[in-house]
C-alpha cells in the first residue's frame, strides 16, 4: 500500500536548522507532486512547501521562503525538507504529503492523497 515514512525533526533554538526526510513507497514516486504541510498547537495545518515530480519546479508560502528548500531524490524516493534560520513559529507537527499528480503552487488540504505520520519540530527562543 502507499506509505509515507518521516523522519528527522527534534528541538533546537531560534536561529539554527534542522532537516526532515520522507521515503514513500507503494506507488510510482515520480508520478505526484509531494508536499510539506504543519500544524501547530491550536492552528489550522498549512501547506509549507511543494516540489513538482520531476524536481524542476518548487512553491514556498510567504513564511518559509528563503528560509527553507524542499528537493527530493526519485531514485531513492525521497523527499527533503531543509529549514534554516527558524524561529518559535516554526514550532509544529510536520507532515510529509503526496498531491495525486501535479502542483502549480503549495497545495490545499484537499489535494492531499497520502499523509505521513508525522515528524515533531520545536524551535525554542
Amino acid at each position: 500500500q502507499v506509505q509515507l515514512v518521516e523522519s528527522g525533526g527534534g528541538s533546537v533554538q531560534t536561529g539554527g536548522s534542522l532537516r526532515l526526510s520522507c521515503v514513500a513507497s507503494g506507488y510510482s514516486f515520480m508520478a505526484n507532486c509531494m508536499a510539506w504541510f504543519r500544524q501547530a498547537p491550536g492552528k489550522e495545518r498549512e501547506g509549507v512547501a511543494a516540489i513538482s515530480g520531476n524536481g524542476i519546479r518548487t512553491y514556498y508560502t510567504d513564511s518559509v521562503r528563503g528560509r527553507f528548500t524542499i528537493s527530493r531524490d526519485n531514485d531513492k524516493n525521497t523527499v527533503n525538507l531543509l529549514m534554516k534560520s527558524l524561529k518559535p513559529d516554526d514550532t509544529a507537527t510536520y507532515y510529509c504529503a503526496r498531491i495525486a499528480g501535479t502542483c502549480f503552487s503549495v497545495p490545499k488540504e484537499a489535494s492531499i492523497a497520502t499523509w505521513g505520520q508525522g515528524a515533531q519540530v520545536n524551535v525554542s527562543s
